[in-house]
């Protein structure tokens, strides 16, 4: 029988549909995996109470993984996930995709995080709007080198 070490080895291998480059291991949205009864058991949070992806992502996993046991994927909403669960390897892979990783501060509306520019490193960016390309992240632009990219906002 399969061992839950050896399911999360295979989830490594699961990818987030939005943001390709990083696992939902990566991400932190895999919150525990047991195996009762002969079924392998996934627990997922989903990074927004909406977010259009977690389906795909379920099915992504159920693909992965009925190829050892059966599986079922249940979603936990309680307590809410945080950037803080994402790997700091994952935080990684998305600044070397070009999408600066969550930092600290600017909690509110209007409050803008300081931010690098993930291509020149530079401090020197502005926020062009609240959302970029998914609800997850912001427009930024780098004033140094002029490049747009995506943030990764903050999630807590």
């Amino acid at each position: 029988m399969v061992t839950a070490f050896e399911v999360w080895k295979l989830l490594e291998e699961v990818t987030d549909p939005e943001v390709p480059v990083l696992s939902v291991v990566d991400l932190g949205i895999v919150r525990d995996v047991k195996i009762e009864n002969q079924e392998i058991v996934v627990t997922i949070t989903p990074t927004y109470s909406g977010c259009p992806a977690m389906n795909t992502i379920e099915d992504d996993i159920k693909n992965c993984l009925k190829i050892i046991a059966p599986v079922k994927v249940q979603t936990l909403l309680s307590p809410a996930w945080t950037t803080d669960w994402m790997s700091e390897a994952g935080k990684q892979k998305l600044k070397a995709y070009g999408i600066a990783p969550p930092v600290e501060g600017g909690t509110g509306m209007f409050e803008q995080p300081q931010v690098s520019c993930p291509r020149c490193e530079s401090q020197n960016t502005k926020m062009l709007a609240q959302f970029g390309s998914t609800a997850c992240k912001a427009l930024y632009q780098c004033q140094d080198c002029f490049e747009p990219f995506d943030y990764f906002k903050c999630h807590r």
